[in-house]
């Protein structure tokens, strides 16, 4: 395959890493001791607007001190995608560059940081053949079949997806099913690191010690549900998508609206997954030699080293 030619001409920065390694407060400081940088989010829930204490989205004033793009973007009743993010985020890089500007990219979501950067081609959907997998999915025992079917197709993609993610796991398949090739393999590949990026880009990772991070993401759950976490869930129930329904948080949430689990086990699931989701974060971005690593503990992320990897 031909790589694109890439219209970017500034280096721009990913800033990514594990889920509550302080990737969002660091980035702030970064764009407003630059000044000529306006944020990009990488996540792949911040699209939806009402998501907020679930998604840690920036707040209303930190957003009027830097320009942040990808936040508010989708009603939660959408289903957001990886291929209309890829094409969001270059057009919001673009037009950063184009007034001057350089982009930070911001988040822990791998492909979604991936797809904007690489040259990852997505391929088409089929709605009857999703349909049916959705209808073998919401079957007893449905999800747990269809992951081992997955593993069996497509192990590398498996490895890669949530087992208790549907929608991953359905949309996996389906691309298996109508293309005949390995959900894992399209566009460059995701294991193509030396392929020229689309959007040159600098990235750092954040890093921090697993049992640190462990008690910084049992301390942040706490504090959604202390900020009303239950009760955003509860507005925006009848109202979600189902793909922003999957999200941390709302999924357990919803169940426990359901009456399936107490609103106290779903605090406990939201925690265990997030530990869960934060392994696979590590996992997906270490396998990428292109990135620099900057340690942090409990201490203030360091923002000189951040900085000091962009400009070197």
């Amino acid at each position: 395959m031909t790589p694109r030619t890439t219209p970017f001409t500034a280096t721009h920065l990913a800033l990514i890493g594990a889920t509550a390694t302080g990737k969002s407060a660091l980035a702030l400081a970064a764009a407003e001791r630059l000044g000529d940088v306006e944020i990009v989010s990488m996540d792949s829930m911040q699209v939806y607007r009402g998501m907020d204490i679930g998604t840690a989205k920036a707040t209303l004033e930190e957003r009027a001190r830097v320009p942040h793009h990808l936040i508010d973007v989708a009603e939660p009743s959408e289903d957001w995608n990886v291929a209309r993010f890829q094409q969001e985020a270059r057009a919001a890089i673009a037009d950063i560059e184009a007034r001057g500007k350089r982009a930070l990219l911001v988040g822990g979501t791998g492909l979604y940081v991936q797809a904007v950067t690489d040259d990852l081609i997505f391929p088409g959907e089929d709605a009857t053949v999703r349909a049916e997998l959705e209808a073998r999915v919401a079957t007893p025992n449905g999800l747990a079949d269809a992951y081992a079917e997955l593993e069996r197709a497509d192990p590398l993609a498996a490895s890669r997806i949530d087992a208790q993610n549907a929608r991953r796991i359905v949309r996996a398949l389906e691309v298996i099913a109508i293309t005949g090739a390995p959900f894992s393999s399209f566009g460059a590949g995701i294991a193509a690191y030396d392929q020229a990026r689309v959007v040159p880009v600098t990235m750092v990772g954040l890093t921090m010690a697993q049992p640190a991070l462990a008690h910084r993401i049992a301390g942040r759950v706490q504090t959604m549900r202390e900020q009303g976490l239950v009760d955003e869930v509860d507005r925006l129930a009848d109202r979600l998508s189902r793909t922003a329904a999957q999200a941390i948080g709302y999924k357990e949430l919803l169940a426990a609206r359901a009456g399936t689990i107490t609103v106290d086990d779903a605090f406990d699931q939201i925690v265990r997954r997030t530990r869960v989701f934060a392994r696979r974060q590590r996992s997906w971005f270490r396998r990428d030699p292109r990135i620099r690593w900057v340690p942090v503990d409990e201490s203030p992320a360091p923002l000189d080293a951040v900085l000091a990897s962009w400009s070197s």
